[in-house]
């Protein structure tokens, strides 16, 4: 599954938190054909699975680890049944990116050789730590720009 990290209007909040499942489907399409802010959506492509177990305890478990890390990717409300569609509020949004502000290359690689190999998909390897740690710094600006902006944020991945 494809990540992908998206700072979203009030507006754009207003239609998703009122949206049932059919609906969230709907506005995630019209999200991601009108997407055209770079600054304010992050493509992660696998890496956040690798991310969320760095920041939480080592599990995809959306409720593992401690808030706000475990808010950056699969923590938060989940709007759909079928596949990951994660809300985060703008005040949780100013948390976590002060948070990740905090998360440097050695805790995370410390993190990163923690996670078990038997429930993890990736190679686990230098390889696969740089393409995390990228994806990560990415996803660290992407928060500081999201909170700068006072918006809420959207996780998805399909």
């Amino acid at each position: 599954m494809l990540g992908v990290h998206f700072a979203i209007t009030s507006e754009q909040e207003r239609l998703l938190l009122a949206a049932d499942d059919d609906k969230v489907g709907e506005f995630l399409e019209e999200l991601e054909e009108s997407r055209e802010d770079g600054a304010l959506t992050v493509d992660t492509d696998k890496a956040w699975d690798a991310i969320h177990r760095c920041l939480t305890d080592g599990t995809l478990d959306p409720d593992g680890g401690v808030y706000p890390w475990s808010h950056a990717v699969l923590g938060g409300w989940h709007l759909h049944v079928d596949w990951y569609v994660v809300y985060v509020s703008a005040a949780e949004v100013r948390d976590v990116a002060e948070a990740l502000r905090t998360v440097d290359r050695t805790w995370l690689r410390r993190r990163f050789d923690a996670i078990d190999g038997r429930d993890y998909d990736g190679a686990q390897d230098d390889e696969d730590f740089e393409y995390t740690w990228n994806n990560f710094v990415d996803v660290q600006t992407f928060y500081d720009r999201a909170a700068a902006a006072d918006r809420s944020v959207i996780f998805t991945a399909t």
